[in-house]
């Protein structure tokens, strides 16, 4: 499974000439609190395999791929940064308090992380951030 998963990131990112940002998954089993039904599945799926994998797709593709902090990436705002435990109103809703921007919770999330990975000079880029060159 995370070689599926791995390949289609990686061919995706290639496809598009953007790099990969993923959140740092170092201690997560210990991070996360979870009823005892989800736990099973939290510690059967292999995050440091899924990363390795990763690593070595985007390196053979020419891709980059850049290790991103998660912390209060599901508490802040994607639209204008504001920070709240508030925010998230729920697992799958979020809802800034000062913008009233409203979405899912996991895709505001993802798109904290893309940010951050931009943020990092030189390394993930996306083609819309892209300075435009002239052509020679």
């Amino acid at each position: 499974m995370n070689h599926r998963i791995s390949k289609t990131i990686v061919a995706e990112a290639e496809r598009t000439g953007r790099g990969i940002a993923v959140e740092q998954l170092t201690g997560i089993r210990v991070r996360v609190r979870l009823r005892k039904p989800q736990r099973a599945t939290l510690h059967s799926w292999a995050f440091a395999q899924l990363g390795q994998f990763l690593t070595y797709k985007a390196q053979r593709a020419g891709v980059v791929v850049v290790q991103v902090d998660p912390a209060y990436t599901s508490q802040t705002c994607h639209a204008c940064g504001h920070v709240d435990k508030r925010n998230r109103r729920s697992q799958a809703v979020f809802q800034c308090g000062r913008c009233d921007f409203v979405g899912h919770a996991d895709h505001n999330a993802a798109l904290n992380i893309a940010a951050r990975g931009v943020e990092r000079p030189g390394e993930v880029m996306r083609p819309d951030a892209a300075p435009i060159l002239a052509a020679s």
